[in-house]
Formats: C-alpha cells, structure tokens, sequence
C-alpha cells in the first residue's frame, strides 16, 4: 500500500492543476461581458470614459480571482475578446484605440489639430502645449 507521503506528493499536483485551471474560465466570461458592455454603449453614443468605466465594473466585480483586475489588463482582455470574436461586435475595433489612450471624441481631435495648425504656423517655436495622453504626437 503506497504511502501518505507518496499519495499526497501525487494527489497535491493535480489538485493544483485543477485550481489554476478554473479562473482561466472565468475570466473569458468576464471579458465577453466587459466587451459587450463596452462595445454596446459606445455604438450607442457613449464616450469613452463612461463605456470602460461601466465595463471595468463589471469585469471587477465579476472576476473570481484573489487579485483586483487592473484598468490596463481589463482594456486587454476587451481587446482581446472583440479580436477573438469580431463578428459578435461589428464596428467596435474602431474603439479599441481609446482603450489605449487614442483619440475618444472628434470635438478634442479637431481642437488638437486647430491648435497644432496655430502653433505650427506661428514662427516655428516648438509647441509646449500637448496632450499628455497623445503619446505619439509631434
């Protein structure tokens, strides 16, 4: 007859195995409906800011993991929802952007674009005044 030690040193693995398998799942189901949410409230008129906030919400609250989802990993999992699965969300890649600090509305892209033409035309100086989120802005 095996052992406690040996049966414990079997048994401990797969058990482990079991546990960590589990919020993998949960986690797809948290992100469909973060995606969902999102995507649905942006094709309706919504911003951005109002959109993920009601999405992270969700996805918080409905993870069952030890550990708070990250806004930057909630933003990655909707993103990778809507690229798994772009046929459930038609024309929300063309919000993805936002999550990651693109443009949200098209009142501040042509406020930034007036402003960039006034500063460009006035005598050459490098512009101090830029968006902090616009990372790739020169």
């Amino acid at each position: 007859m095996a052992s406690l030690r040996t049966r414990l040193a079997v048994l401990l693995p797969l058990a482990g195995m079991l546990l960590a398998a589990a919020p993998v799942e949960a986690a797809s189901a948290d992100s469909k409906k973060g995606a969902q949410v999102y995507c649905y409230m942006r094709s309706n008129g919504n911003d951005h800011s109002v959109s993920f906030k009601a999405s992270y919400a969700l996805i918080k609250r409905q993870s069952s993991g030890v550990f708070k989802t990250s806004p930057e990993h909630a933003a990655v999992m909707i993103t990778e929802t809507v690229v798994e699965e772009p046929g459930s969300y038609p024309d929300c890649g063309r919000y993805l952007g936002d999550l990651f600090g693109g443009k949200t509305s098209k009142k501040s892209s042509s406020a930034t674009s007036a402003s960039t033409i006034t500063n460009s035309s006035s005598n050459g100086a490098t512009s101090t005044d830029w968006d902090a989120d616009d990372r790739y802005s020169y």
